[in-house]
């Protein structure tokens, strides 16, 4: 049985988080900034309240007679709680005998062409323990990119306006980043454990490595540009992250009412139309929130089963890199031109062209963990690189200018002409090859 050590770590980032949030806005109040108080309580204190609705809804404690652990997560302990019940039903395993195991069968990563189905026996213990690995690993999403990412921007915000970088702050900075990354982490790996639910996957340890690379870079490049531009351009800043966020929000229900399909009954039982709304409405919320900041690898579909489009699609991710860098590289620009005395001792071209040069290292690890560390990889029906050689072909040939109508005209025109002179032609060299024929066979 394998050490939940996921859980551990999604619960100290949890606690640290909140506690320095919890601190840094002591801070903002004896400074007399009432703003940052609130929006830094606000961003600590909503992704909580969210991730005890997420471990409530998935553990389904309302439909159970619990009300020491519902009351528990209504003081926000709920995190608490579940890590002590995976360590009390870890050390407890093994030593009491069960009464029935499930018997799971998964698939081996296909070796010469080759796939063999292995059944495996799952105790109650090893199913509760996966639940709620299944369980933290959803809270660490939403905890990551509904709270972290908008602090963590907040954060850096009030840094550039007061010109000061605290050790507070700094640390609360540093730990929401790896708050964020893990967050996507887990994205990574929930993604493709949904994807391949038939097989048995394994993640090495270099695939991780790829992952932290890729997701750290490219949160941290998105995150300072989003607060260069803000910094300078204050207004506009709203209409970029409305267009960016509600755009990612509806995507999947324009998916949905396009497909015609009727709306999906099997989340939960208990669960009334007007509940399943709100839950999907709170998916699609949190779906938008990741792909504000990085490329979600879970791509919602409203209209599985699963909620979950198991197909993978190259072009999508290659149009989505494709635009971010586009945004990214716009709202530099417009951070050079319009840039303020603040950033007097600032070289400005060398930050864009660090932060720039980030994000592109960003996508090379993407495609370095696509390409050679993906533990799905034979499972591809393409590689990347093929996927990305046939998107780039494919917007080679839009991209393409028309042929004038001109030149087409004349062609056409030209055409005619020169055929008759070709027939023309074919026909004298066939009467003087008659000719000479004639002429040789009368001198016989």
């Amino acid at each position: 049985m394998k050490f939940p050590g996921s859980v551990l770590v999604s619960l100290v980032l949890f606690i640290a988080e909140t506690a320095a949030a919890l601190c840094l806005s002591v801070a903002y109040r004896a400074a007399g900034d009432r703003m940052w108080q609130w929006l830094t309580l606000l961003f600590a204190l909503l992704p909580c309240a969210l991730v005890q609705l997420s471990l409530v809804f998935i553990h389904r404690d309302v439909s159970r007679d619990r009300p020491l652990v519902l009351l528990l997560h209504l003081l926000q302990l709920g995190p608490i709680v579940r890590c002590v019940e995976v360590f009390y039903i870890y050390f407890r395993a093994g030593r009491v005998e069960e009464p029935y195991v499930s018997i799971t069968k998964k698939r081996q990563m296909p070796k010469d062409g080759y796939s063999e189905e292995i059944e495996k026996e799952v105790g109650q213990a090893e199913g509760k323990l996966c639940t709620h690995r299944s369980a933290f690993s959803r809270a660490s999403v939403i905890q990551a990119f509904l709270g972290s990412a908008p602090q963590l921007t907040l954060q850096l915000y009030i840094c550039v306006l007061q010109q000061e970088i605290t050790v507070a702050r700094s640390i609360f900075m540093v730990l929401s980043l790896l708050s964020i990354v893990y967050g996507a982490l887990r994205c990574n790996i929930l993604a493709i454990k949904i994807k391949y639910d038939d097989y048995d996957v394994s993640v090495k340890p270099t695939a991780y490595l790829c992952i932290f690379l890729w997701r750290s870079l490219e949160i941290a490049t998105r995150v300072t540009v989003l607060v260069l531009f803000s910094s300078v351009l204050q207004i506009w800043i709203l209409p970029v992250v409305l267009v960016n966020f509600f755009g990612f929000f509806f995507y999947p229900w324009i998916l949905f009412w396009q497909s015609k399909s009727p709306f999906p009954e099997n989340i939960e039982k208990a669960l009334s139309r007007v509940g399943t709304t709100i839950v999907l409405c709170l998916l699609t919320f949190l779906y938008a929130g990741i792909n504000m900041f990085c490329w979600s690898a879970v791509q919602v579909k409203l209209n599985d089963p699963d909620l979950i489009n198991k197909s993978q699609n190259w072009y999508r991710l290659t149009v989505y890199y494709m635009l971010r860098f586009i945004e990214n590289a716009f709202l530099l620009l417009m951070w050079y031109i319009y840039k303020t005395d603040v950033y007097l001792y600032v070289c400005a071209p060398l930050l864009v062209l660090q932060l720039l040069i980030s994000y592109c290292m960003a996508i090379f690890f993407m495609l370095v963990f696509y390409q050679f560390c993906h533990p799905c990889k034979k499972l591809f029906s393409s590689s990347i690189s093929e996927g990305l050689f046939s998107c780039f072909k494919f917007l080679c040939f839009i991209c393409k200018p028309p042929t004038s109508t001109m030149l087409t005209e004349k062609a056409e025109v030209k055409c005619p002409e020169n055929t008759d002179e070709a027939q023309s032609s074919s026909k004298t060299i066939n009467s003087q090859k008659g000719i000479s024929h004639q002429s040789v066979s009368s001198n016989a």
